[in-house]
């Protein structure tokens, strides 16, 4: 567990989504399913898919560029780019370097990768955070951005529970004391079959059985050992922003925790599980709907294969 005193604050959110959309109706089909089932058991309606030869850095430089905009920053201003992702552009060099050019940062400014999957951006912020919380930068954006339809095989079942997207937050040294910013991340690598994609395989491989029952053990149980840890209770959580792996995961999350699902934000409706994009364009999403006011507590938990997991809570500040 690692806490983050309260010199951290997000200062910015931004989001970017393909314009292309896909409906279940168009997929169902060869997929061998059926949209009932999907709508039913996943909350899926649609998702939304890059065109070809648009990536991961695609979305994310959008995402970023609106995240620093929230902050009242320009680019020039932003000290570190860490880019939670499962698909990047290239193996080599990293998106985030390829990110940090197409925004116009030519020195001065680390850029690097993390891939924890579908809970890669908790850890990009925990790290950030830390960059902040020792003094070594001030300004770190953190963008989580994937293009999952890269690794799918279109005629399986398993198609439909993923979409392409970003959201990146600007994360901000302030002198201000009147909240705080903890995390608990987790791994455990027995789970590595479970999601995958082998080795001179092109698209990935999901035991969604393994999935379900790990989601709904890992994400409740860290969120209450995060509760715990600072003397708070379920009750003191005015949203849930977490990851999108099914509305049935969600849904059993919310009832183990006894928290009212209408805290729980979701738009898993309209863009599917985007992965390591989840968390940061459902943050956007409820930020500028006017979700989250100044002073609520904010919660923030994911589950990605390897296994990883994690949880955040932040207070949040206008």
């Amino acid at each position: 567990m690692h806490q983050v005193n309260s010199s951290t604050r997000i200062a910015g959110t931004g989001s970017c989504v393909p314009e292309r959309v896909v409906p279940n109706s168009e997929i169902v089909f060869q997929a061998g399913t059926q949209e009932a089932w999907v709508v039913e058991n996943l909350g899926i309606r649609e998702r939304r898919v890059v065109e070809p030869g648009q990536y991961s850095s695609d979305l994310a430089v959008v995402a970023a560029r609106r995240a620093i905009e929230s902050a009242g920053l320009k680019p020039q201003d932003v000290d570190a780019i860490i880019l939670a992702t499962a698909t990047p552009d290239r193996s080599s060099p990293s998106t985030a370097c390829i990110v940090q050019h197409k925004l116009g940062i030519t020195q001065g400014c680390p850029a690097f990768d993390l891939n924890a999957v579908c809970s890669g951006f908790l850890y990009g912020m925990s790290v950030g955070s830390q960059f902040i919380q020792g003094g070594v930068f001030r300004n770190v954006l953190v963008i989580g951005a994937d293009t999952f339809s890269r690794i799918t095989d279109w005629t399986r079942r398993d198609c439909v529970f993923f979409g392409d997207g970003a959201g990146a937050v600007m994360l901000q040294r302030t002198e201000d004391d009147d909240g705080f910013f903890c995390f608990e991340l987790n791994a455990d690598g027995r789970g590595q079959d479970s999601f995958t994609v082998h080795s001179g395989e092109e698209y990935f491989t999901m035991n969604g059985s393994a999935v379900y029952q790990t989601a709904t053990t890992v994400l409740p149980q860290s969120i209450l050992q995060l509760l715990s840890r600072h003397q708070l209770s379920v009750s003191d959580i005015s949203v849930l922003v977490p990851h999108q792996p099914s509305i049935r995961v969600l849904r059993r999350t919310a009832e183990i925790l006894g928290l009212p699902l209408e805290r729980v934000c979701m738009n898993m409706d309209r863009y599917a599980n985007t992965a390591g994009a989840t968390i940061p364009l459902l943050l956007d999403e409820t930020v500028r709907t006017g979700r989250i006011h100044s002073g609520d507590l904010v919660a923030f938990a994911a589950v990605g294969s390897g296994w990883t997991w994690g949880a955040a809570l932040y207070r949040w500040r206008d």
